[in-house]
């Protein structure tokens, strides 16, 4: 047996082999989603859009600690408070420019209430840059509207923590 006849055999066993597996994949499930209409899962420990919590009577978490602040390797947080009747502190500013940010994770990690959190939410997309500099009010629009995807992915990632 000569060479070439061994090599046109070898050749022609691969391309009836590759064939084969594509025929077959032709009829299996498609594993693309049409994004817009359709969503994927998401990880709970997906790191979005930021979001400032409430307690379930509905007051804010934050304890104006300033561990976030201290630790956000960026310096995207400014935190400012006040002492408020009761002795405890409240925040009366918190910005994150989320330009700077970089998703590190690091400020709900140091946070001690889990005040601060980073959402489900990755479409956030603006027009402007004057959008993408949070206040305390948005960020307390955010925990108000992703408060049950925010607790759920909290309970489903306490194990690891």
């Amino acid at each position: 047996m000569n060479i070439t006849r061994i090599l046109k055999t070898i050749f022609m066993t691969d391309f009836a082999t590759g064939l084969s597996i594509a025929i077959k994949k032709i009829f299996k499930s498609k594993k693309t989603i049409n994004y817009p209409f359709e969503k994927g899962k998401i990880s709970p420990r997906f790191r979005g859009e930021h979001a400032l919590r409430r307690y379930p009577n509905g007051e804010e978490r934050c304890i104006a600690c300033k561990l976030c602040e201290a630790v956000c390797p960026a310096q995207a947080i400014t935190i400012e408070s006040e002492i408020k009747s009761d002795g405890s502190r409240k925040t009366t500013r918190y910005d994150i420019d989320m330009l700077k940010c970089i998703y590190c994770g690091l400020c709900e990690e140091s946070c001690p209430v889990d005040a601060i959190v980073q959402g489900p939410n990755f479409e956030f997309a603006t027009e402007t840059r004057e959008e993408l500099y949070y206040n305390k009010k948005k960020l307390l629009e955010n925990g108000d509207k992703w408060e049950e995807s925010l607790a759920q992915n909290i309970k489903a990632d306490s194990p690891f923590n």
